[in-house]
């Protein structure tokens, strides 16, 4: 018997189900579906003779001028004290929150937490309370009837699939009254959102306790960061072993992403032009949706268009595709069951006319999806 005919039937599954994922087509026309919302991954480094690869882990022998540079960097646009790199956003948050919690701990996580943090809050052995999505009253409650000493609140700031996201100055204060720790996630916000692109969390002029960013997103390279307190730094350095067992983020990883925070701080045009942008298309699809069974979500740079079931969203897509854009279609299980969606993300390299091209075909794959 072949020990692995079981994956066949449950693909036929997922088939039937309209939730398997292959390898994509190639992009059909401009692409609506990249995170690199400042437009920084197509640049082109010159001749600087950094090392490729680190070669180890950074405890072994992998650490480099970049790294530290980097981390220094970092730390000092988001006025903390320092910071430590990451390989992968998932590792970073894998990594940070297994290393943080521990069996004798609570974990506070949102409904909507990416699959990294859950994935960490599964491996700290942490007690987990999920609460609903955006609910600080929730997560009052959870924190006001545990018994353990310490809790981790664990949240994003911007939820890149509904394109929200919660209170900070709220969970701040409950945190600080029930003497718990605010963790926040700002993949999706970091170099658009609040002021300077400095993230929510500067935006509702609150510290978080950890945070955490993406060098994959606006900065338009790979890798992460936990951002915080020296001895947070020391902690992970120590014990989050996703970092202590990876070979170090490549030094010319390091340096593509510290040329990109220049340009972000000296370009501010480009996350101007991001915001507007997606101001633009936010209207346009506000008046093509109105009337129909498709909902836009949320504010920002992040536009999402919630369909329901999978099939549709399915449908919906490859009748945009044939309009000649790009717009995936998101399904279970990264969004729940009943809300798959068409997610658009806006950058600094699409133009006005890019955007109301836009409209115009989502609209009359709208009219056509709805006759069908």
């Amino acid at each position: 018997m072949d020990p692995l005919a079981h994956l066949r039937v449950a693909l036929d599954e997922l088939e039937a189900a309209g939730l398997r994922r292959r390898k994509p087509a190639p992009h059909a026309g401009l692409s609506y579906c990249s995170n690199d919302y400042l437009g920084l991954a197509e640049r082109r480094l010159g001749e600087t003779g950094s090392r490729v690869g680190s070669g180890a882990s950074r405890l072994i022998a992998g650490e480099d001028e970049a790294h530290a540079e980097l981390e220094g960097a970092i730390a000092a646009w988001l006025g903390v004290e320092t910071s430590l790199l990451f390989s992968s956003g998932y590792a970073a948050n894998v990594g940070m929150v297994s290393a943080l919690a521990g069996p004798a701990d609570l974990v506070v996580s949102d409904a909507l937490n990416h699959a990294s943090l859950i994935d960490g809050a599964r491996l700290s052995r942490a007690r987990v309370a999920v609460t609903p999505h955006n609910d600080t009253g929730a997560v009052r409650a959870a924190l006001a009837s545990r018994t353990e000493e310490r809790a981790w609140v664990i949240v994003e700031s911007y939820y890149s699939m509904d394109a929200d996201g919660p209170d900070l100055g709220a969970l701040r204060a409950i945190c600080d009254a029930h003497g718990a720790a605010l963790v926040v996630d700002e993949a999706h916000a970091l170099g658009v959102l609040g002021p300077m692109g400095l993230g929510r969390c500067a935006e509702a002029g609150v510290s978080p306790d950890v945070l955490v960013g993406t060098l994959g997103k606006s900065f338009g390279t790979q890798g992460a960061f936990v951002a915080g307190s020296h001895l947070l730094r020391d902690w992970l350095w120590n014990r989050a072993r996703s970092f202590v067992f990876s070979t170090g983020l490549a030094p010319m990883l390091a340096e593509a992403a510290l040329e990109a925070l220049v340009v972000m701080e000296m370009r501010p045009e480009l996350r101007e032009s991001t915001l507007a942008r997606a101001a633009e298309l936010r209207d346009g699809l506000a008046d093509v949706t109105r009337g129909t069974d498709v909902q836009l979500l949320g504010f920002g740079h992040v536009v999402p268009l919630l369909v329901g079931g999978s099939a549709e969203a399915l449908e919906l897509a490859r009748l945009v595709r044939a309009e000649g854009l790009d717009i995936p279609a998101i399904r279970p299980p990264t969004v729940p069951t009943g809300g798959a969606r068409l997610r658009l993300t806006v950058t600094a390299r699409h133009t006005a006319a890019d955007i109301a091209h836009a409209v115009a075909c989502v609209d009359r794959a709208i009219r056509r999806w709805r006759v069908r």
